[in-house]
């Protein structure tokens, strides 16, 4: 399969910090990839990276939406990094949350509107055309992550896992060829997480996307990942599928600890 996200030595100082030190990643055409790591890996750091909120002291990041559309990200603004087809979510929640599930979806849609500032003034036939296949479009995306039935509730009154989704939901909308989730399972009840698990893989295989996430739930993450990428004081440390990391002693040590056992 062809690569879509390339990383070649990326390294992230912050000071005397040096936070992510020389690490190589790859992924893959509808692959999902898991980066995983203790506390303090730099595993959001590197996401940071990636959509621009940094951008790194050396290296490269290259993205490839389409074969042989190869190009170099660095120093990119995150907004058109998010236009270029890479989307995310946070650790931590961050939906509108006066808003409608529906309108948060539509924020997300709006990077691909095309009617601009005089559009939205004057409010032509084709704006007004356009704001009709954003509402939409949005509510297409809320059917597929089951939250359509709550459509029109404030986003502060769902429950947290669909929260989670929301979040999700509203990432989708940019038509991201790369979606990054950061920790998509914090917080969740086992329940939650098994519904959160099979959206995952129906996004991948419904949107055919590409999906890197960080992850400390380790049954979601030995389940989903077709690699998974260990990063350790900044450091990547292992690379593989998941009983090659399961067996792995180093990333045993570093960790899962050492009195670590597991069934592959």
């Amino acid at each position: 399969m062809d690569s879509v996200l390339t990383v070649n030595s990326l390294t992230m100082n912050f000071g005397g910090l040096r936070a992510i030190d020389s690490v190589d990643l790859e992924v893959r055409q509808e692959e999902i990839v898991a980066l995983i790591g203790p506390n303090g890996a730099g595993k959001t750091t590197f996401f940071n990276c990636l959509t621009g909120i940094y951008e790194p002291t050396e290296g490269d990041i290259f993205i490839s939406p389409t074969p042989g559309g190869r190009r170099r990200i660095n120093g990119i603004k995150i907004n058109r990094i998010a236009e270029m087809g890479i989307a995310r979510t946070f650790q931590n929640i961050r939906l509108f949350s006066n808003m409608t599930v529906l309108e948060n979806v539509m924020i997300g849609r709006h990077c691909r509107a095309k009617a601009g500032v005089l559009g939205a003034v004057l409010r032509g036939r084709k704006t007004r055309r356009e704001e009709q296949e954003i509402v939409d479009r949005s509510y297409e995306i809320l059917v597929r992550t089951g939250l359509a039935d709550q459509a029109d509730e404030p986003a502060k009154n769902l429950p947290y896992g669909a929260q989670r989704r929301l979040e999700i939901a509203r990432a989708l909308a940019t038509e991201p060829f790369l979606l990054l989730l950061d920790e998509p399972a914090a917080g969740m009840n086992p329940r939650e997480t098994d519904e959160l698990e099979e959206l995952i893989v129906r996004i991948r295989d419904e949107a055919k996307i590409s999906i890197l996430m960080i992850e400390h739930d380790m049954r979601m993450v030995m389940s989903l990942s077709n690699r998974i990428i260990v990063l350790d004081y900044g450091e990547k440390i292992a690379e593989g599928t998941a009983a090659q990391i399961w067996e792995n002693p180093v990333v045993i040590k570093a960790y899962l600890g050492e009195d670590f056992q597991g069934d592959a």
